[in-house]
C-alpha cells in the first residue's frame, strides 16, 4: 500500500511572549510577543511532511484570516486537508506560553477548541479516512469516542497507530486506549502520571526497569518517554529491545515543539520501517532542530535532513 500517515489532531494559535532578560513571575517583563502556528496535530503533519512523509490532517479550522492562513501553509507543505472542516468559530485552540530568557516554558494557558464538530466527522467517515491511509497519528487527548473509533478501526484493517498526548485528560480516564497503539510517546512528566509517582526519582536504568514493566503489563506494544535534556528511553515489547538515546547538543532559543518535533521524527523512521532503537535517533534530530527556531516547526528540516549524515545513515540504505 502507498504511504499515507494521517495525522488526527488540534490546530492551536499560540501567542509566545520571550523574555529578553531574567524573568520575574511577579513582576512585569521586557520581551518581545509572536503568534506562532501550533496545535499538536497541526505540527506533527507539518513535520511531517516537511520530512517527506505523505500526510493528511484530520481537523477542524476557523472560518478566519487565521484559519486562512494556516491552510495555506498546510497545502505549501504538500498536506492533503480534504477531512479538515471549516467551522464559523472555535474550530481552533489558543495557547498562550511564556518562556524564560533561555528559551525555557516557565507558564502557559490553553484554550482547547470545540470537538463536537470534529467528533461528528470521525463518527461519519472514519472508516473512509482509516481504509486510504497506511498509518495513523493520534493525539489522544481530543474525546473519548474520536480516539476509540479510530483506535477500533485501526485494529479491524491492522493499520498502525502512534498516539500523543495532548493533556492526558482522555487517557487518564480510559488507559484500555493505550492497548491499541503501535506505540505511544511521552514526556517524563506525563510517564510518571502513568507509570508511578516515583518515575522521576529513579536513575536511568530504574526508569528503564520501569517502562519495560509498564508495557509488558498492558497491551501497549512499544512506548518512548522524552527526559527533556537528560533524552529519552524507549521499550519495544515485540522485540524486548530497550535502552536510552541521549540528545544532540543545541543552541536552544525555544523549547516548545519540541515534543511534538521528536515524536514526528520518531514517527518517521518506524514508518519507514527502522526499529524504534533507531527511530528515536530521528526523533532527537527533529527536537533538536526544532528547538533552534523560534516557531514550533523548523522550517528547513527538509534541508538539514539531506544535509545531516546521522539522518541519511539510518534512512538512505
Amino acid at each position: 500500500m502507498t504511504t499515507l500517515v494521517t495525522v488526527i489532531g488540534t490546530i492551536f494559535v499560540d501567542c509566545k511572549g520571550f523574555a529578553h532578560q531574567h524573568y520575574n513571575p511577579l513582576g512585569r517583563n521586557l520581551g518581545s510577543i509572536q503568534f506562532v502556528h501550533g496545535g499538536v496535530g497541526r505540527n506533527v503533519v507539518e513535520n511531517l511532511a516537511n520530512l517527506g512523509v505523505p500526510s493528511s490532517f484530520v481537523s477542524t479550522m476557523d472560518e478566519s484570516a487565521l484559519g486562512e492562513d494556516i491552510k495555506k501553509r498546510l497545502k505549501e507543505a504538500n498536506v492533503s486537508i480534504d477531512h479538515a472542516l471549516h467551522t464559523p468559530s472555535e474550530g481552533m485552540g489558543m495557547w498562550l506560553a511564556v518562556l524564560n530568557e533561555n528559551g525555557d516554558l516557565v507558564g502557559s494557558i490553553s484554550q482547547m477548541p470545540n470537538l463536537m464538530a470534529l467528533q461528528n466527522h470521525v463518527l461519519q467517515h472514519g472508516e473512509e479516512i482509516v481504509k486510504r491511509s497506511s498509518h495513523l497519528a493520534l493525539e489522544l487527548d481530543l474525546t473519548e469516542p474520536i480516539s476509540r473509533r479510530f483506535l477500533e478501526l485501526a485494529k479491524q484493517s491492522n493499520k498502525p497507530v502512534y498516539g500523543i498526548p495532548g493533556n492526558l485528560d482522555i487517557i487518564l480516564k480510559h488507559r484500555e486506549l493505550l492497548d491499541l497503539l503501535d506505540c505511544f510517546i511521552c514526556n517524563n512528566i506525563e510517564a510518571e502520571k502513568l507509570i508511578g509517582d516515583t518515575f522521576n526519582e529513579l536513575d536511568l536504568q530504574g526508569k528503564i526497569a520501569a517502562l519495560t514493566g509498564y508495557v509488558d503489563s498492558i497491551g501497549l506494544q512499544s512506548m518512548v518517554v522524552t527526559l527533556g535534556a537528560e533524552g529519552s528511553i524507549y521499550y519495544d515489547r515485540r522485540t524486548k529491545q530497550s535502552g536510552y538515546q541521549p540528545v544532540f547538543p543545541v543552541q536552544l532559543v525555544d523549547t516548545s515543539g519540541a515534543g511534538d518535533a521528536f515524536f514526528s521524527g520518531t514517527v518517521t523512521g518506524l514508518v519507514r520501517g527502522l526499529p524504534l532503537s533507531e527511530a528515536v535517533v530521528c526523533g532527537t534530530k527533529v527536537a533538536a532542530w526544532t528547538i533552534e527556531s523560534k516557531e514550533n516547526n523548523c522550517r528547513e528540516l527538509a534541508e538539514k535532513t539531506r544535509n545531516d549524515e546521522v539522518f541519511q545513515a539510518l534512512l538512505v540504505k
